[in-house]
Protein backbone atom coordinates (compact mmCIF):
# COMPACT_ATOMS: atom_id res chain seq x y z
CA UNK A 1 0.00 0.00 0.00
CA UNK A 2 2.84 2.36 0.92
CA UNK A 3 4.79 1.43 -2.18
CA UNK A 4 1.80 2.03 -4.42
CA UNK A 5 1.13 5.42 -2.76
CA UNK A 6 4.77 6.39 -3.12
CA UNK A 7 4.80 5.47 -6.78
CA UNK A 8 1.57 7.29 -7.48
CA UNK A 9 2.75 10.49 -5.79
CA UNK A 10 6.07 10.31 -7.52
CA UNK A 11 4.32 10.03 -10.84
CA UNK A 12 2.18 13.03 -10.00
CA UNK A 13 5.24 15.01 -8.89
CA UNK A 14 7.11 14.12 -12.06
CA UNK A 15 4.15 15.15 -14.23
CA UNK A 16 3.73 18.46 -12.37
CA UNK A 17 7.46 19.11 -12.48
CA UNK A 18 7.59 18.43 -16.19
CA UNK A 19 4.64 20.74 -16.79
CA UNK A 20 6.08 23.54 -14.66
CA UNK A 21 9.50 23.14 -16.28
CA UNK A 22 7.95 23.12 -19.75
CA UNK A 23 6.11 26.43 -19.32
CA UNK A 24 9.24 28.64 -19.26
CA UNK A 25 10.74 26.58 -22.07
CA UNK A 26 7.69 27.13 -24.26
CA UNK A 27 7.68 30.83 -23.40
CA UNK A 28 11.36 31.03 -24.27
CA UNK A 29 10.67 29.24 -27.56
CA UNK A 30 8.04 31.81 -28.55
CA UNK A 31 10.29 34.67 -27.45
CA UNK A 32 13.19 33.27 -29.45
CA UNK A 33 10.98 32.88 -32.52
CA UNK A 34 9.86 36.50 -32.28
CA UNK A 35 13.41 37.71 -31.76
CA UNK A 36 14.70 35.80 -34.79
CA UNK A 37 11.80 37.12 -36.87
CA UNK A 38 12.66 40.70 -35.89
CA UNK A 39 16.33 40.09 -36.58
CA UNK A 40 15.43 38.64 -39.95
CA UNK A 41 13.52 41.79 -40.88
CA UNK A 42 16.48 43.92 -39.81
CA UNK A 43 18.83 41.81 -41.96
CA UNK A 44 16.57 42.05 -45.00
CA UNK A 45 16.24 45.83 -44.64
CA UNK A 46 20.00 46.09 -44.19
CA UNK A 47 20.52 44.03 -47.35
CA UNK A 48 18.25 46.39 -49.30
CA UNK A 49 20.20 49.42 -48.09
CA UNK A 50 23.51 47.73 -48.95
CA UNK A 51 22.17 46.94 -52.43
CA UNK A 52 21.16 50.55 -53.06
CA UNK A 53 24.50 51.74 -51.65
CA UNK A 54 26.19 49.59 -54.30
CA UNK A 55 24.01 51.24 -56.97
CA UNK A 56 24.94 54.72 -55.71
CA UNK A 57 28.61 53.78 -55.58
CA UNK A 58 28.80 52.34 -59.13
CA UNK A 59 26.75 55.08 -60.77
CA UNK A 60 28.60 57.68 -58.70
CA UNK A 61 31.85 56.49 -60.27
CA UNK A 62 30.32 56.84 -63.73
CA UNK A 63 28.97 60.32 -62.96
CA UNK A 64 32.37 61.41 -61.64
CA UNK A 65 34.02 60.17 -64.85
CA UNK A 66 31.63 62.31 -66.94
CA UNK A 67 32.37 65.30 -64.71
CA UNK A 68 36.12 64.84 -65.21
CA UNK A 69 35.64 64.49 -68.96
CA UNK A 70 33.58 67.69 -69.11
CA UNK A 71 36.20 69.51 -67.04
CA UNK A 72 38.88 68.66 -69.62
CA UNK A 73 36.97 70.58 -72.33
CA UNK A 74 34.25 72.87 -70.86
CA UNK A 75 33.16 74.05 -74.33
CA UNK A 76 33.20 70.52 -75.76
CA UNK A 77 35.05 71.77 -78.83
CA UNK A 78 37.46 68.87 -79.18
CA UNK A 79 34.90 66.30 -78.05
CA UNK A 80 32.39 67.51 -80.57
CA UNK A 81 34.91 67.01 -83.35
CA UNK A 82 35.25 63.36 -82.30
CA UNK A 83 38.88 63.35 -83.31
CA UNK A 84 41.74 61.28 -81.83
CA UNK A 85 42.06 63.67 -78.88
CA UNK A 86 38.37 63.25 -78.06
CA UNK A 87 38.58 59.45 -78.15
CA UNK A 88 41.74 59.51 -76.03
CA UNK A 89 40.01 61.75 -73.45
CA UNK A 90 37.03 59.39 -73.28
CA UNK A 91 39.33 56.41 -72.85
CA UNK A 92 41.12 58.12 -69.99
CA UNK A 93 37.83 58.84 -68.26
CA UNK A 94 36.72 55.24 -68.88
CA UNK A 95 39.95 53.88 -67.38
CA UNK A 96 39.46 55.83 -64.14
CA UNK A 97 35.94 54.43 -63.61
CA UNK A 98 35.93 50.59 -63.53
CA UNK A 99 32.11 50.19 -63.78
CA UNK A 100 31.89 51.98 -67.14
CA UNK A 101 31.55 49.75 -70.21
CA UNK A 102 31.53 52.54 -72.79
CA UNK A 103 31.66 56.34 -73.02
CA UNK A 104 29.96 57.98 -76.00
CA UNK A 105 29.30 61.44 -77.37
CA UNK A 106 25.68 61.74 -78.60
CA UNK A 107 23.67 64.33 -80.50
CA UNK A 108 20.42 65.84 -79.14
CA UNK A 109 18.40 63.29 -81.14
CA UNK A 110 20.33 60.40 -79.58
CA UNK A 111 22.67 59.57 -82.47
CA UNK A 112 26.07 58.29 -81.30
CA UNK A 113 28.76 60.62 -82.70
CA UNK A 114 31.80 58.81 -81.34
CA UNK A 115 32.73 56.21 -78.73
CA UNK A 116 35.78 54.90 -76.90
CA UNK A 117 34.75 51.33 -77.75
CA UNK A 118 33.63 49.42 -80.82
CA UNK A 119 30.11 48.55 -79.62
CA UNK A 120 27.67 48.98 -82.55
CA UNK A 121 25.57 52.12 -82.10
CA UNK A 122 22.50 50.90 -83.98
CA UNK A 123 21.61 47.88 -81.84
CA UNK A 124 20.37 49.75 -78.79
CA UNK A 125 16.90 50.90 -77.79
CA UNK A 126 15.96 53.34 -75.03
CA UNK A 127 13.41 51.59 -72.80
CA UNK A 128 12.98 54.45 -70.33
CA UNK A 129 14.49 57.84 -69.66
CA UNK A 130 14.31 59.79 -66.39
CA UNK A 131 15.78 63.16 -65.41
CA UNK A 132 17.66 63.10 -62.10
CA UNK A 133 17.15 66.46 -60.33
CA UNK A 134 19.42 65.51 -57.42
CA UNK A 135 22.30 64.31 -59.62
CA UNK A 136 23.45 67.63 -61.06
CA UNK A 137 21.52 67.61 -64.32
CA UNK A 138 22.09 63.97 -65.21
CA UNK A 139 19.61 61.85 -67.15
CA UNK A 140 19.31 58.09 -66.59
CA UNK A 141 18.38 55.86 -69.52
CA UNK A 142 17.61 52.14 -69.52
CA UNK A 143 19.10 50.73 -72.75
CA UNK A 144 18.02 47.44 -74.33
CA UNK A 145 20.43 45.79 -76.80
CA UNK A 146 19.59 43.53 -79.72
CA UNK A 147 21.08 40.51 -77.93
CA UNK A 148 18.53 41.00 -75.10
CA UNK A 149 21.17 42.46 -72.79
CA UNK A 150 20.58 45.75 -71.00
CA UNK A 151 22.64 48.57 -69.52
CA UNK A 152 22.06 51.76 -67.60
CA UNK A 153 23.23 54.95 -69.28
CA UNK A 154 23.98 58.27 -67.61
CA UNK A 155 23.88 61.38 -69.81
CA UNK A 156 24.92 64.96 -69.15
CA UNK A 157 25.42 68.09 -71.21
CA UNK A 158 28.89 68.59 -72.69
CA UNK A 159 29.79 72.22 -72.21
CA UNK A 160 27.62 74.93 -73.76
CA UNK A 161 26.67 72.97 -76.89
CA UNK A 162 23.56 70.86 -77.48
CA UNK A 163 25.42 67.55 -77.54
CA UNK A 164 25.75 65.22 -74.56
CA UNK A 165 28.25 62.81 -73.03
CA UNK A 166 27.01 59.40 -71.93
CA UNK A 167 28.42 56.51 -69.88
CA UNK A 168 27.12 52.93 -70.12
CA UNK A 169 27.15 50.74 -66.99
CA UNK A 170 26.21 47.02 -67.20
CA UNK A 171 23.18 46.23 -65.05
CA UNK A 172 25.00 43.22 -63.58
CA UNK A 173 27.36 45.61 -61.75
CA UNK A 174 24.36 47.17 -59.98
CA UNK A 175 23.28 43.87 -58.44
CA UNK A 176 24.66 42.39 -55.19
CA UNK A 177 26.88 39.35 -55.72
CA UNK A 178 27.91 38.61 -52.13
CA UNK A 179 26.60 39.03 -48.62
CA UNK A 180 28.31 41.15 -45.96
CA UNK A 181 30.26 38.00 -44.97
CA UNK A 182 31.54 37.64 -48.57
CA UNK A 183 29.51 34.46 -49.14
CA UNK A 184 27.52 34.11 -52.39
CA UNK A 185 24.30 36.14 -52.45
CA UNK A 186 21.49 33.63 -51.81
CA UNK A 187 18.43 35.88 -51.45
CA UNK A 188 16.50 37.47 -54.31
CA UNK A 189 17.33 41.05 -55.30
CA UNK A 190 15.56 43.15 -57.93
CA UNK A 191 16.59 46.61 -59.11
CA UNK A 192 14.16 48.85 -61.00
CA UNK A 193 13.87 52.48 -62.07
CA UNK A 194 11.82 54.99 -60.12
CA UNK A 195 9.00 54.59 -62.63
CA UNK A 196 9.02 50.81 -62.24
CA UNK A 197 10.99 49.62 -65.28
CA UNK A 198 12.92 46.40 -64.63
CA UNK A 199 16.72 46.89 -64.51
CA UNK A 200 17.96 43.48 -63.34
CA UNK A 201 17.69 40.79 -60.70
CA UNK A 202 19.81 38.13 -59.03
CA UNK A 203 18.96 35.02 -57.01
CA UNK A 204 15.90 32.75 -56.97
CA UNK A 205 12.61 34.57 -56.41
CA UNK A 206 10.40 32.99 -53.71
CA UNK A 207 7.61 30.80 -55.03
CA UNK A 208 4.07 32.12 -55.23
CA UNK A 209 2.45 31.83 -51.82
CA UNK A 210 5.77 31.12 -50.07
CA UNK A 211 6.13 32.85 -46.70
CA UNK A 212 8.79 35.52 -47.11
CA UNK A 213 10.29 38.77 -45.82
CA UNK A 214 10.91 41.72 -48.14
CA UNK A 215 12.31 45.25 -47.98
CA UNK A 216 12.86 48.07 -50.48
CA UNK A 217 15.37 50.92 -50.49
CA UNK A 218 15.60 53.83 -52.93
CA UNK A 219 18.44 55.95 -54.25
CA UNK A 220 17.73 59.65 -53.74
CA UNK A 221 20.41 60.63 -56.26
CA UNK A 222 19.80 58.19 -59.13
CA UNK A 223 16.16 57.23 -58.56
CA UNK A 224 16.66 53.44 -58.67
CA UNK A 225 14.99 51.05 -56.23
CA UNK A 226 16.38 47.81 -54.76
CA UNK A 227 14.00 45.17 -53.40
CA UNK A 228 15.23 42.18 -51.38
CA UNK A 229 12.97 39.14 -50.85
CA UNK A 230 13.98 36.23 -48.60
CA UNK A 231 11.90 33.08 -47.91
CA UNK A 232 11.19 32.87 -44.20
CA UNK A 233 12.44 29.28 -44.27
CA UNK A 234 15.97 30.64 -44.86
CA UNK A 235 16.00 32.33 -41.45
CA UNK A 236 18.22 30.58 -38.89
CA UNK A 237 15.34 29.77 -36.55
CA UNK A 238 13.33 28.17 -39.34
CA UNK A 239 16.25 26.05 -40.54
CA UNK A 240 16.92 24.83 -36.99
CA UNK A 241 13.21 24.17 -36.43
CA UNK A 242 12.69 25.90 -33.09
CA UNK A 243 9.08 26.64 -33.93
CA UNK A 244 8.26 22.94 -34.26
CA UNK A 245 9.61 21.64 -30.96
CA UNK A 246 6.71 19.85 -29.28
CA UNK A 247 5.57 20.18 -25.72
CA UNK A 248 6.32 16.55 -24.88
CA UNK A 249 9.88 16.64 -26.20
CA UNK A 250 10.59 19.92 -24.40
CA UNK A 251 9.19 18.63 -21.11
CA UNK A 252 11.08 15.34 -21.41
CA UNK A 253 14.41 17.05 -22.08
CA UNK A 254 13.96 19.49 -19.23
CA UNK A 255 12.93 16.66 -16.89
CA UNK A 256 16.05 14.67 -17.74
CA UNK A 257 18.20 17.76 -17.27
CA UNK A 258 16.53 18.47 -13.93
CA UNK A 259 17.11 14.94 -12.62
CA UNK A 260 20.71 14.63 -13.67
CA UNK A 261 21.86 18.27 -13.48
CA UNK A 262 23.46 17.74 -10.04
CA UNK A 263 25.42 14.78 -11.40
CA UNK A 264 26.81 16.59 -14.40
CA UNK A 265 29.76 19.00 -14.23
CA UNK A 266 29.06 22.58 -15.19
CA UNK A 267 29.71 23.11 -18.85
CA UNK A 268 31.68 26.08 -20.03
CA UNK A 269 30.08 28.74 -22.14
CA UNK A 270 30.64 28.46 -25.89
CA UNK A 271 33.87 29.87 -27.23
CA UNK A 272 33.56 33.65 -27.70
CA UNK A 273 36.21 34.85 -30.18
CA UNK A 274 35.54 38.54 -29.49
CA UNK A 275 36.03 38.05 -25.75
CA UNK A 276 39.25 36.14 -26.47
CA UNK A 277 40.49 38.99 -28.68
CA UNK A 278 39.67 41.52 -25.96
CA UNK A 279 41.66 39.45 -23.47
CA UNK A 280 44.56 39.10 -25.93
CA UNK A 281 44.58 42.85 -26.51
CA UNK A 282 44.68 43.47 -22.77
CA UNK A 283 47.52 40.95 -22.35
CA UNK A 284 49.57 42.48 -25.18
CA UNK A 285 49.43 39.46 -27.49
CA UNK A 286 49.02 41.55 -30.68
CA UNK A 287 52.55 42.44 -31.73
CA UNK A 288 53.99 44.46 -34.65
CA UNK A 289 55.95 42.89 -37.49
CA UNK A 290 57.83 45.07 -39.95
CA UNK A 291 58.08 44.52 -43.72
CA UNK A 292 60.93 46.67 -45.09
CA UNK A 293 60.34 49.11 -47.94
CA UNK A 294 63.45 49.40 -50.14
CA UNK A 295 64.67 51.94 -52.69
CA UNK A 296 65.17 49.64 -55.70
CA UNK A 297 67.55 52.10 -57.35
CA UNK A 298 69.99 52.72 -54.51
CA UNK A 299 69.30 49.71 -52.29
CA UNK A 300 68.71 51.96 -49.29
CA UNK A 301 66.05 51.29 -46.68
CA UNK A 302 63.13 53.72 -46.98
CA UNK A 303 61.07 52.46 -44.07
CA UNK A 304 58.65 49.63 -43.28
CA UNK A 305 54.99 48.68 -43.23
CA UNK A 306 53.75 47.53 -39.83
CA UNK A 307 51.76 44.29 -39.93
CA UNK A 308 50.03 42.86 -36.86
CA UNK A 309 50.49 39.29 -35.63
CA UNK A 310 48.71 37.52 -32.77
CA UNK A 311 51.32 35.78 -30.65
CA UNK A 312 49.36 33.59 -28.25
CA UNK A 313 50.59 32.58 -24.82
CA UNK A 314 51.59 29.13 -26.11
CA UNK A 315 53.82 30.70 -28.78
CA UNK A 316 51.41 30.15 -31.68
CA UNK A 317 51.57 32.93 -34.28
CA UNK A 318 48.23 33.79 -35.92
CA UNK A 319 48.21 35.71 -39.23
CA UNK A 320 45.98 38.80 -39.55
CA UNK A 321 43.64 37.31 -42.17
CA UNK A 322 42.17 35.18 -39.38
CA UNK A 323 41.24 37.94 -36.93
CA UNK A 324 41.30 41.36 -38.68
CA UNK A 325 37.82 41.00 -40.30
CA UNK A 326 36.31 40.16 -36.90
CA UNK A 327 38.20 43.03 -35.28
CA UNK A 328 36.75 45.43 -37.86
CA UNK A 329 33.18 44.17 -37.56
CA UNK A 330 33.29 44.18 -33.74
CA UNK A 331 34.89 47.63 -33.45
CA UNK A 332 38.08 46.29 -31.80
CA UNK A 333 40.16 47.44 -34.76
CA UNK A 334 40.45 50.95 -33.31
CA UNK A 335 41.90 49.84 -29.99
CA UNK A 336 44.11 47.32 -31.79
CA UNK A 337 45.49 50.01 -34.13
CA UNK A 338 46.19 52.40 -31.24
CA UNK A 339 47.97 49.65 -29.30
CA UNK A 340 50.05 48.76 -32.36
CA UNK A 341 51.19 52.36 -32.87
CA UNK A 342 52.17 52.70 -29.19
CA UNK A 343 54.15 49.45 -29.35
CA UNK A 344 56.04 50.65 -32.44
CA UNK A 345 56.86 53.94 -30.67
CA UNK A 346 58.39 52.04 -27.75
CA UNK A 347 60.05 49.23 -29.70
CA UNK A 348 61.40 50.96 -32.81
CA UNK A 349 60.88 54.65 -32.01
CA UNK A 350 64.50 55.53 -31.11
CA UNK A 351 65.97 53.78 -34.17
CA UNK A 352 63.45 55.32 -36.59
CA UNK A 353 63.51 58.75 -34.97
CA UNK A 354 67.29 59.02 -35.47
CA UNK A 355 66.79 58.47 -39.21
CA UNK A 356 64.41 61.19 -40.48
CA UNK A 357 64.39 59.71 -43.99
CA UNK A 358 62.70 56.51 -42.82
CA UNK A 359 58.91 56.25 -42.84
CA UNK A 360 56.75 53.82 -40.88
CA UNK A 361 53.34 52.78 -42.30
CA UNK A 362 50.23 51.57 -40.48
CA UNK A 363 47.14 49.99 -42.05
CA UNK A 364 44.02 52.00 -41.20
CA UNK A 365 40.55 50.56 -41.75
CA UNK A 366 38.21 52.85 -43.67
CA UNK A 367 35.96 53.29 -40.61
CA UNK A 368 38.81 54.99 -38.71
CA UNK A 369 39.11 57.75 -41.31
CA UNK A 370 35.41 58.59 -40.91
CA UNK A 371 35.96 59.77 -37.31
CA UNK A 372 37.74 63.10 -36.82
CA UNK A 373 38.68 62.10 -33.24
CA UNK A 374 41.32 59.82 -34.73
CA UNK A 375 43.35 62.95 -35.57
CA UNK A 376 43.84 63.81 -31.89
CA UNK A 377 44.59 60.18 -31.07
CA UNK A 378 47.36 60.00 -33.67
CA UNK A 379 48.79 63.33 -32.49
CA UNK A 380 48.81 62.23 -28.83
CA UNK A 381 50.37 58.82 -29.55
CA UNK A 382 53.37 60.31 -31.37
CA UNK A 383 53.64 63.48 -29.23
CA UNK A 384 56.24 61.95 -26.87
CA UNK A 385 57.71 59.52 -29.38
CA UNK A 386 61.04 59.94 -31.18
CA UNK A 387 59.11 59.20 -34.37
CA UNK A 388 58.03 62.46 -35.98
CA UNK A 389 54.58 62.78 -37.49
CA UNK A 390 56.25 63.52 -40.84
CA UNK A 391 57.63 59.94 -40.71
CA UNK A 392 54.18 58.39 -40.25
CA UNK A 393 52.19 56.92 -43.17
CA UNK A 394 48.60 55.78 -42.74
CA UNK A 395 47.39 53.33 -45.40
CA UNK A 396 43.70 53.38 -46.31
CA UNK A 397 42.77 49.74 -46.75
CA UNK A 398 40.07 48.86 -49.30
CA UNK A 399 38.26 45.99 -47.61
CA UNK A 400 35.30 48.34 -47.18
CA UNK A 401 34.14 51.08 -49.54
CA UNK A 402 34.46 54.70 -48.42
CA UNK A 403 30.86 55.49 -47.54
CA UNK A 404 31.25 59.17 -46.71
CA UNK A 405 33.84 60.91 -48.87
CA UNK A 406 33.23 64.29 -47.22
CA UNK A 407 34.04 63.13 -43.67
CA UNK A 408 36.91 60.94 -44.84
CA UNK A 409 38.45 63.75 -46.89
CA UNK A 410 38.13 66.16 -43.93
CA UNK A 411 39.88 63.68 -41.62
CA UNK A 412 42.63 63.00 -44.17
CA UNK A 413 43.22 66.73 -44.63
CA UNK A 414 43.53 67.18 -40.85
CA UNK A 415 46.04 64.32 -40.62
CA UNK A 416 48.02 65.75 -43.51
CA UNK A 417 48.01 69.06 -41.64
CA UNK A 418 49.94 67.29 -38.87
CA UNK A 419 52.51 66.14 -41.42
CA UNK A 420 51.18 62.58 -41.76
CA UNK A 421 51.25 61.01 -45.24
CA UNK A 422 48.25 59.09 -46.59
CA UNK A 423 48.63 56.03 -48.83
CA UNK A 424 45.99 54.14 -50.82
CA UNK A 425 46.59 50.41 -50.51
CA UNK A 426 45.92 47.81 -53.25
CA UNK A 427 45.21 50.43 -55.92
CA UNK A 428 43.15 49.05 -58.78
CA UNK A 429 41.72 46.03 -56.95
CA UNK A 430 39.62 47.41 -54.08
CA UNK A 431 36.29 49.18 -53.82
CA UNK A 432 37.52 52.67 -54.73
CA UNK A 433 40.94 52.49 -56.39
CA UNK A 434 41.82 55.48 -58.50
CA UNK A 435 38.64 57.26 -57.47
CA UNK A 436 39.93 57.27 -53.88
CA UNK A 437 43.33 58.47 -54.97
CA UNK A 438 41.90 61.41 -56.92
CA UNK A 439 39.14 62.45 -54.53
CA UNK A 440 40.83 61.88 -51.17
CA UNK A 441 44.11 63.61 -51.98
CA UNK A 442 46.45 60.75 -51.06
CA UNK A 443 50.25 61.17 -51.04
CA UNK A 444 51.27 57.59 -51.93
CA UNK A 445 49.76 54.79 -54.00
CA UNK A 446 50.67 51.14 -53.47
CA UNK A 447 50.48 48.89 -56.54
CA UNK A 448 48.87 45.57 -55.66
CA UNK A 449 50.78 42.29 -55.86
CA UNK A 450 48.32 41.06 -58.52
CA UNK A 451 49.79 43.50 -61.06
CA UNK A 452 53.38 42.95 -59.91
CA UNK A 453 53.06 39.18 -60.38
CA UNK A 454 52.03 39.62 -64.02
CA UNK A 455 54.47 42.39 -64.91
CA UNK A 456 56.75 41.47 -67.79
CA UNK A 457 54.52 38.54 -68.80
CA UNK A 458 51.10 40.15 -69.21
CA UNK A 459 50.96 43.22 -71.43
CA UNK A 460 47.79 44.56 -69.81
CA UNK A 461 49.30 44.46 -66.31
CA UNK A 462 52.46 46.17 -67.54
CA UNK A 463 50.37 48.89 -69.18
CA UNK A 464 48.31 49.39 -66.01
CA UNK A 465 51.44 49.73 -63.87
CA UNK A 466 52.98 52.15 -66.35
CA UNK A 467 49.79 54.23 -66.39
CA UNK A 468 49.60 54.28 -62.60
CA UNK A 469 53.21 55.39 -62.31
CA UNK A 470 52.77 58.18 -64.88
CA UNK A 471 49.57 59.34 -63.22
CA UNK A 472 51.17 59.32 -59.77
CA UNK A 473 54.19 61.27 -60.96
CA UNK A 474 51.95 63.86 -62.63
CA UNK A 475 50.06 64.24 -59.35
CA UNK A 476 53.36 64.41 -57.42
CA UNK A 477 52.66 61.21 -55.55
CA UNK A 478 55.05 58.45 -54.50
CA UNK A 479 54.61 54.89 -55.75
CA UNK A 480 55.33 51.67 -53.80
CA UNK A 481 55.09 48.21 -55.39
CA UNK A 482 53.87 45.42 -53.08
CA UNK A 483 54.55 41.68 -53.15
CA UNK A 484 57.81 41.77 -55.14
CA UNK A 485 59.22 38.24 -55.11
CA UNK A 486 62.04 38.09 -57.67
CA UNK A 487 64.71 40.29 -59.22
CA UNK A 488 63.11 40.17 -62.67
CA UNK A 489 60.16 42.04 -61.21
CA UNK A 490 62.57 44.51 -59.62
CA UNK A 491 64.16 45.14 -63.03
CA UNK A 492 60.79 45.69 -64.74
CA UNK A 493 59.58 48.00 -61.98
CA UNK A 494 62.76 50.03 -62.16
CA UNK A 495 62.35 50.41 -65.93
CA UNK A 496 58.76 51.60 -65.45
CA UNK A 497 59.88 54.33 -63.05
CA UNK A 498 58.96 52.72 -59.71
CA UNK A 499 61.41 53.64 -56.98
CA UNK A 500 60.16 51.91 -53.84
CA UNK A 501 59.08 48.30 -53.31
CA UNK A 502 58.48 45.70 -50.63
CA UNK A 503 58.23 41.92 -50.71
CA UNK A 504 59.93 38.65 -49.95
CA UNK A 505 62.71 39.31 -52.47
CA UNK A 506 64.01 41.84 -49.93
CA UNK A 507 62.71 40.46 -46.61
CA UNK A 508 59.56 38.90 -45.12
CA UNK A 509 57.72 40.67 -42.31
CA UNK A 510 60.24 40.75 -39.45
CA UNK A 511 59.76 40.79 -35.66
CA UNK A 512 60.95 43.95 -33.95
CA UNK A 513 64.36 42.63 -32.89
CA UNK A 514 65.24 41.46 -36.41
CA UNK A 515 64.05 44.70 -37.99
CA UNK A 516 66.21 46.78 -35.62
CA UNK A 517 69.24 44.66 -36.52
CA UNK A 518 68.47 45.25 -40.20
CA UNK A 519 68.39 49.02 -39.66
CA UNK A 520 71.73 48.94 -37.85
CA UNK A 521 73.28 46.76 -40.57
CA UNK A 522 72.12 48.99 -43.42
CA UNK A 523 72.73 52.37 -41.77
CA UNK A 524 75.26 51.94 -38.90
CA UNK A 525 76.89 55.33 -39.50
CA UNK A 526 73.69 57.14 -38.58
CA UNK A 527 73.72 55.51 -35.14
CA UNK A 528 77.37 56.25 -34.59
CA UNK A 529 76.89 59.87 -35.62
CA UNK A 530 73.93 60.30 -33.27
CA UNK A 531 75.84 58.78 -30.35
CA UNK A 532 78.80 61.07 -31.02
CA UNK A 533 76.50 64.09 -31.11
CA UNK A 534 74.91 63.11 -27.80
CA UNK A 535 78.28 62.45 -26.10
CA UNK A 536 79.30 65.51 -23.94
CA UNK A 537 82.37 67.43 -25.06
CA UNK A 538 85.59 66.77 -23.14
Amino acid sequence: MFVRAFTRWNLIAIAVGALLAGVPSIAFDFWLGGMVDRQGRVEVESAAHRAIALVDFRLGQAAAALDRLAAEDPKASSLGACGPDAVAAMRRADFLAPPIKEITFVSPDGVTLCSDRSIPADDRKIVSSETLPLAGGLTLDLIQFADAGSMVRLRRMAGAGPNQMAALVPTSLLLPQATIQDSPFSAYARVSTGSGFFVGDVGRPPAVGEDQLSATASSDRFGLQATIRVPRAMLPAERIGFRWIGLVVTAAILLIVGIFAWLMPRRRLPHDPIAEMERALKDGEFVPYYQPVVDIRSGQLRGAEVLVRWRKSDGTLVLPGTFIPLAESSGLIRAMTRDLMRRVCVEAGPAIGRRPALKISFNFAGQLFSDENIVNEVRNIFARSPIKLSQVVLELTERDPVENFTETRRTIAALQGLGVCIAIDDVGTGHSGLSCMLKLGADIIKIDKMFVDAIGTDRNSTTIVETLVDLAHNLRMDVVAEGVENFEQVTHLRELGVRSAQGYVFAPPLPGSSFLKLIEAIDPLAVAADEAAERPAA
